[in-house]
């Protein structure tokens, strides 16, 4: 029997079925076009060092991180050992269906990431044929062991950190069929998707950027003739306030 007919005990392995070849070409090619006009200078992605989600991004360090071998940097992700606002660019890949405190590492993703800092998200969407061949009680292995997030829930949990929302999308359509042949003959779905039924995508994405409210800076309303008389200035700017100081009395 092929080892792909036994339940994925990871999501590197589940990825290397026809299933989940299916996800992941579509997940490469999101990342590929969203990751490179992304600027910065450090990324990081967060678990599936596998797969270089970051290979079309042009920022002179790029790290994957995550309790796998196989990353770069080997760490808890619910404690980044990484400075405050130290990060351009944070890549979580499925990390948060298989997380245990899930909040937390949100949590750590904005305090890591600089201001105007993107968070780029993929996750199983629970509202879809997927989501529905899950919840009819297939949940042995990856990705079926997961706890699928409701995209409207993490938007909320975006915002109350801090996050806004600039863009995202769908994908995967076809059904979760486990045979090559018969993802390739429901092919046609992944266009009709996008026209007639784009929120049922199998897989979402989700793109966060790190807002921070800045200050306003609010200028004295400064007494001209003061200024005149206790600071020395030069004849131009001096016929200036002058000038002003006469339209002011006419």
């Amino acid at each position: 029997m092929p080892y792909y007919k036994l339940p994925a005990q990871s999501l590197s392995e589940w990825f290397a079925t026809p299933q989940g070849s299916y996800v992941l070409a579509r997940e490469q090619s999101y990342f590929d076009r969203t990751v490179s006009a992304i600027f910065g200078y450090n990324a990081l992605q967060m678990a599936l060092p596998e797969h270089d989600f970051l290979r079309c991004n042009r920022m002179p360090l790029r790290l994957t991180a995550g309790h796998q071998a196989g990353n770069a940097v080997r760490l808890c992700c619910t404690e980044l050992p990484f400075a405050s606002g130290s990060l351009d660019l944070v890549l979580m890949p499925h990390v948060l269906e298989f997380a245990e405190h899930l909040h937390q590492i949100l949590r750590e993703a904005e305090r890591v990431l600089m201001p105007e800092g993107s968070l780029i998200i993929s996750a199983f969407n629970p509202r879809s044929l997927w989501g529905l061949h899950r919840a009819l009680g297939c949940r042995k292995g990856y990705p079926w062991n997961g706890h699928f997030i409701n995209l409207p829930r993490l938007k909320d949990w975006l915002a109350l950190l801090g996050f806004e929302v600039v863009g995202g999308r769908f994908a995967a359509y076809a059904p979760p069929f486990a045979q090559a042949k018969w993802l390739e003959r429901y092919a046609f779905m992944e266009a009709a998707g996008d026209r007639w039924w784009a929120v049922s995508g199998g897989v979402y994405f989700l793109h966060a950027i790190k807002r921070v409210p800045g200050m306003r800076l609010i200028k004295p309303q400064w007494n001209d003739r003061l200024v005149s008389k206790l600071l020395p200035v030069t004849p131009k700017l001096n016929n200036k306030i002058l000038q002003r100081n006469e339209v002011d009395t006419q």
